[in-house]
């Protein structure tokens, strides 16, 4: 049986610690971006959702990284970090 990659293993002295795949790092690291967008711009998760068009449901799902955000949705939230009056007005 093939092993799972491991990128961050456990602290052994830590009981409550576990082993982070690599899977569980990129959706962890697509979480933390989804989230400093949505705080710099200063909205609350429901402000976020209805401004961009984005169910709140699943932007919740992506900050707490319960579920990956796709590679379309990075982008479109990078352009919202980028550009975040245009976005909120061509949705409107």
């Amino acid at each position: 049986m093939k092993k799972e990659h491991i990128t961050l293993p456990a602290d052994p002295a830590d009981i409550e610690d576990f082993d982070v795949s690599p899977e569980a790092m990129d959706r962890g690291q697509r979480a933390r971006m989804i989230r400093k967008t949505r705080t710099a711009l200063g909205l609350s998760q429901a402000e976020f959702a209805s401004r961009f068009r984005v169910p709140v449901g699943t932007l919740r799902d992506w900050e707490q990284a319960r579920a990956t955000a796709p590679d379309f949705a990075i982008a479109y939230i990078r352009v919202i970090g980028m550009h975040p009056d245009l976005v909120a007005k061509v949705m409107a």
